[in-house]
């Protein structure tokens, strides 16, 4: 095995994945990351941020997948979806599949990994960039939460892990931002990490969420790229309703949408926790 060439992820302390590379794609700093592209043999194009793997398209559907149709499906008329974040655009092209949704607004820090990935990731983000519904910002994502006069029924965190700019992502003070932006009724969701290795970031995010939205919680997803077990999403909003939405509903609003890995039954099974994730869940939302 000696001479091959490698890339290895370096987000938790001791612990690591290593990648080979059968070429490297791409390697740049773009002023706000690091950015790397490999191919790899199992996960295909594997895009590196920071040393945190961000996105491969072999996987990619399974967090996209959860992140849009899960809050997508619960709402009663998500007219209105922001993403902050998700620069790959798979989050996108998820959210778009959705007929409900009138209007789609990103806001991505760096226009330069939108460019990236549309040249990138064409395989599953092209059609995102010809959709009339789909409009960009590039802007910060915590000053824009906290400036803009729009509202909305959704809206999605797709974050980096709590580190470097995406830091300001996981404060409470940005989720105060978020709801003052959510209409009546609306559902956020945010990335918060794998509790097995991220226990006291997972924790200290359901806090603060907790503190600025009457229901708290969240549900699981599992990506083999993000290593450690199961991947929470939060679920804020002020409409407990929305976690009782039947299987029956959901299977209607998804009526048409193709899926990989969504289905109406895993959608509220999603909710079942682990004990050791709804211990620290309860530790973190008890006043």
């Amino acid at each position: 095995m000696s001479g091959r060439k490698t890339i290895s992820e370096t987000l938790h302390d001791g612990v690591g994945m290593v990648f080979d590379a059968e070429d490297v794609l791409y390697e740049e700093g773009t002023g706000h990351h690091q950015l790397t592209l490999i191919r790899n043999p199992v996960f295909g194009k594997v895009l590196v941020l920071d040393g945190a793997v961000q996105v491969t398209s072999r996987d990619e559907f399974i967090y996209h997948e959860m992140l849009a149709h899960v809050p997508l499906a619960a709402h009663e008329s998500p007219a209105d979806v922001l993403i902050i974040g998700g620069g790959d655009c798979g989050l996108a092209e998820e959210v778009l599949k959705h007929r409900r949704v009138g209007t789609l607004t990103q806001v991505e820090i760096d226009a330069s990994v939108l460019d990236f990935s549309r040249e990138h990731f064409a395989d599953f983000n092209a059609p995102v960039f010809d959709d009339p519904r789909f409009r960009v910002e590039i802007a910060d994502g915590a000053v824009f939460a906290a400036e803009t006069d729009r509202r909305f029924d959704v809206i999605l965190v797709d974050s980096t892990d709590p580190t470097g700019p995406g830091a300001v992502l996981f404060t409470t003070e940005f989720y105060g931002s978020l709801k003052r932006i959510l209409r009546p009724g609306g559902i956020v969701v945010s990335q918060n990490g794998v509790p097995f290795l991220q226990p006291d970031e997972f924790s200290k995010a359901m806090k603060g969420l907790s503190s600025v939205f009457g229901t708290a919680t969240c549900y699981l997803v599992s990506v083999p790229t993000y290593f450690g077990g199961h991947m929470t999403l939060g679920w804020s909003t002020d409409n407990p309703a929305s976690l009782a939405v039947s299987e029956e509903t959901l299977a209607e609003r998804m009526s048409g949408i193709e899926t990989r890995y969504y289905t109406p039954a895993h959608h509220r099974a999603a909710f079942a926790l682990p004990r050791f994730i709804e211990t620290l869940l309860e530790n973190a939302v008890k006043p």
